[in-house]
């Protein structure tokens, strides 16, 4: 479901969201994500309708705010990472 790249994100990244390591492996990342249910959207459109999708109160937010969501890691190709904590 992850592949290598978005993996590799979430590893270096993920500290932004928790105050120490969950995952050291990429296996161990992979596991972790399917656990909560994370996924890998193509754009910051689809970050926005996630949240909107969630529930989630975005009142006031614009584009660049909402990729500043702990939740939101961004890949590095176009796709984000949602992992909600």
């Amino acid at each position: 479901m992850f592949d290598e790249k978005v993996l590799q994100c979430f590893l270096y990244k993920q500290l932004q969201l928790y105050p120490e390591p969950v995952a050291e492996t990429l296996k161990e990342a992979e596991d972790f994500l399917e656990e909560c249910m994370a996924v890998v959207v193509n754009s910051v459109k689809e970050v926005w309708e996630f949240f909107e999708e969630e529930g989630v109160d975005m009142e006031g937010a614009d584009e660049d705010g909402i990729l500043e969501a702990d939740e939101v890691f961004e890949v590095g190709d176009g796709r984000y990472l949602i992992v909600e904590g």
